[in-house]
């Protein structure tokens, strides 16, 4: 048996990397046609190797591109083997609709019942149906939210952190099933932000999962400028929010914080929040580490879009190494990371005619990239903001070029 609890003998051999020999995470080609996972492929190719491992061809180019229908598969078939390894647990029963009526009356009269919520929430992870079943249960939305209030980081006992985590998750499942999103999040916002500073209490907590359903719920309820900017300026927030996105936390982890971050960081006033904490910089480590998953590459690329709408993540995202980071994930990670990439250089180079921008993406070959952009079946938008920069960068090239030899010419002897 494997580690993660899926027997072996059952794994395709075509869903393994053929350096790693597990199943591959985040599948990616190579020129030659053949798969490999992400770290693994990179790892090769950052030691120095020229050729495909399994063929041993020399490598014209060193780019690849993620399988997508590989990772599919690969999902579908992670996704089969969890739910038949679920279906014989003994723990898998689920509850009837009549058991959760009862279960649900149970805790509107004793409030604090962590078998109850525990049943619940198996009846919430069996389908899409029971879901909808518990969002359009009259006030049971409002008894969790009223059950998270109740939480004092100050004064609680293990069996209280396991309650309010129960509701969180329940909540976290049930949202996207909420037909008002707004009622939703005058519950939680309200009543003097208790509800918030529970999620606050939560994430700070430290546990993982429970920072995940934290932060589903929160992207959930910011609905318009005034949820976004009282989630955005809840005293510690936004920082505790930040310590998940690190290559040292769970990709899941990232993503919901990033998707988080994404939802609320729509005005200026918390763009330049989340640029003093040096968020930029934490994006660009995340863009540098080859394990990063393809959506959180999307994401960070999407955040590093809004910041530079604005002066000041324009002056970060041009020092250090970002700009140059942003170039390489041209045509590397999917066509979503892609086309945020194109918007960040756009904004940068063209519309806001950064020179630090133009030179890092003509010292890293970002033209050619950019004209093998052009030949490729991209947006008609992404097609537009590619001949802008091919404008402003051919004229900055050959500016500098003329500069140099100029300056070879005066040299003395």
């Amino acid at each position: 048996m494997r580690s993660d609890g899926l027997d072996i003998t059952t794994v395709p051999c075509f869903f393994k990397c053929p350096i790693s020999l597990d199943v591959m995470k985040s599948p990616v080609s190579l020129s030659t046609g053949v798969t490999y996972d992400r770290v693994s492929i990179q790892r090769w190719l950052d030691g120095g190797n020229n050729t495909c491992p399994a063929t041993m061809q020399i490598l014209q180019n060193k780019e690849f591109v993620p399988n997508l229908t590989l990772h599919r598969l690969i999902d579908l078939w992670s996704d089969s083997i969890n739910r038949r390894a679920g279906s014989e647990s003994p723990e898998s029963n689920t509850p009837s609709r009549d058991e959760i009526n009862a279960a649900i009356e149970k805790i509107r009269i004793e409030n604090d019942n962590c078998d109850v919520l525990s049943k619940i929430l198996r009846f919430a992870k069996e389908s899409d149906e029971n879901r909808e079943f518990l969002a359009g249960k009259d006030d049971f939305v409002g008894m969790l939210v009223d059950l998270i209030i109740q939480f004092d980081s100050r004064h609680f006992s293990g069996s209280q952190l396991i309650l309010v985590g129960e509701a969180v998750k329940i909540l976290s499942m049930i949202c996207r099933k909420i037909f008002d999103r707004r009622r939703l999040s005058n519950l939680i916002l309200t009543n003097g932000g208790d509800c918030l500073t529970s999620f606050f209490l939560l994430i700070k907590s430290g546990n993982p999962k429970l920072k995940i359903d934290c932060s589903a719920v929160l992207e959930f309820i910011a609905v318009d400028a005034e949820s976004k900017l009282i989630i955005a300026e809840r005293d510690g927030l936004v920082i505790e929010i930040m310590k998940s996105i690190s290559s040292d936390s769970d990709s899941s982890l990232i993503e919901a914080s990033l998707s988080l971050l994404i939802a609320i960081a729509s005005s200026k006033r918390v763009k330049l929040a989340l640029i003093r904490e040096k968020l930029v910089t934490k994006l660009t480590s995340l863009l540098t580490d080859p394990t990063t998953s393809v959506s959180v590459t999307e994401k960070c690329l999407k955040l590093l879009e809004a910041f530079s709408s604005c002066k000041e993540g324009r002056s970060e995202i041009c020092d250090g190494a970002c700009v140059e980071t942003v170039v390489k994930k041209l045509m590397k990670v999917s066509t979503a990371a892609t086309e945020h990439a194109v918007t960040v250089l756009w904004s940068v180079c063209y519309l806001f005619k950064e020179k630090k921008a133009q030179d890092a993406v003509i010292k890293t070959n970002g033209v050619t990239k950019i004209l093998l952009l052009l030949q490729s079946n991209c947006s008609l938008t992404v097609r537009h903001m590619l001949t802008d920069l091919l404008k402003v960068l051919k004229v900055n090239s050959r500016s500098c070029l003329y500069t140099e030899t100029k300056t070879t010419h005066i040299m003395p002897f």
